[in-house]
């Protein structure tokens, strides 16, 4: 499964909001990760998150793969939506 999200946060996808997507993938058993441009890390690594310089406008895409990839998926919206990170 997954969803695309436009970024909309003022300073983008860096250390605070970072931690909270990596804590919220972490707590699925699927493997969740994040695609910005041609690049798709593992949403569950801090460093991979970060490594992307992912800034405002962004379109990024959160890929769920696994037996509670729809779970996963819902949750990390609803994080980007509740800290105005992306919509």
């Amino acid at each position: 499964m997954e969803k695309s999200f436009k970024v909309i946060a003022e300073t983008g996808i860096h250390a605070r909001p970072a931690t909270l997507l990596v804590q919220a993938a972490s707590k699925f058993d699927s493997e969740v990760h994040l695609q910005y441009k041609e690049k798709k890390v593992n949403l569950k690594s801090i460093m991979g998150v970060m490594s992307l310089g992912i800034g405002q406008g962004a379109d990024i895409t959160i890929i769920a793969e696994g037996s509670d990839e729809a779970d996963a998926l819902n949750t990390i919206e609803e994080t980007l939506k509740r800290e105005g990170l992306a919509e």
